[in-house]
């Protein structure tokens, strides 16, 4: 694929799982990527070293998105090293499932301040260097639409992006600038790893959900996100893609 050639690109935590699936994809659809990561720079090298071995070109850049000086670092160091931005991908976030008497005002800010604020500082950021043509692509989830128990706090996050991404549809459209959201189901991550979600129960009541009988892979999610980067997704903005095998 090459339908990206000559476009750079900003993947937000993007050093495991999701994103680094769409950082690779988005490479190998001929783009040049800036791996973000907050804490990983392992996972964001062996990414970078993926990329470059297969032709590509990226870098590395740390950044906690939840910090307005880090993510005009980031966008800088995206211009300095390939000298322009066409597509932004809000991925960074955190998550902690609790039961309402368990909420926390210290894992409500957590949440909020990277899975919304931060969202909201890179693509302010990167907003004045995104010309005609440019794409965002911001990573939601379809618990917005599934709501569980015990997840009000991450469900409120996702939700937020949700209604940002239509916002800033509206907002950048004038400028030529494409904003759309993915929500993607559960999908087998270092995280959900970590989390415990698979092999659980939650994971077999969510694979039975979905039409296709199973539950998402990074890949699944990082095709969505180069159709979107691409200009074949010319005419889509402010629109949700749902990427959960049908799941509801």
């Amino acid at each position: 694929m090459s339908q990206l050639t000559g476009k750079v690109a900003i993947v937000t935590g993007a050093s495991k799982g999701i994103g680094a699936s769409i950082a690779k994809s988005l490479a190998s659809a001929g783009a040049s990527v800036v791996v973000n990561y907050a804490s990983s720079k392992a996972g964001a090298e062996a990414v970078v070293s993926a990329i470059t071995a297969a032709g590509g070109r990226a870098i590395a850049v740390h950044g906690d998105v939840s910090k307005s000086a880090d993510a005009q670092a980031l966008v800088a160091s995206a211009i300095a090293a390939f000298g322009r931005l066409d597509v932004l991908v809000n991925n960074s976030g955190v998550y902690q499932f609790a039961p309402l008497e368990a909420i926390t005002e210290a894992e409500f800010h957590r949440q909020f301040d990277v899975n919304v604020l931060g969202l909201l500082l890179v693509t302010q950021a990167a907003a004045k260097h995104l010309g005609r043509g440019a794409s965002i692509i911001n990573i939601g989830s379809v618990v917005t639409r599934i709501t569980p128990p015990q997840s009000a706090v991450y469900t409120g996050t996702k939700g937020a992006v949700d209604a940002i991404t239509g916002v800033l549809a509206r907002e950048l459209g004038p400028r030529g600038i494409r904003v759309n959201g993915i929500n993607p189901g559960m999908v087998e991550t270092e995280g959900t790893v970590s989390a415990g979600f698979i092999g659980s129960d939650f994971e077999k009541a969510s694979a039975a959900s979905a039409p296709l009988g199973r539950i998402g892979q990074p890949g699944d999610i990082a095709t969505v996100a180069v159709f979107l980067a691409s200009d074949d997704a010319g005419w889509l903005t402010g629109d949700i893609l749902i990427a959960s095998g049908g799941a509801r």
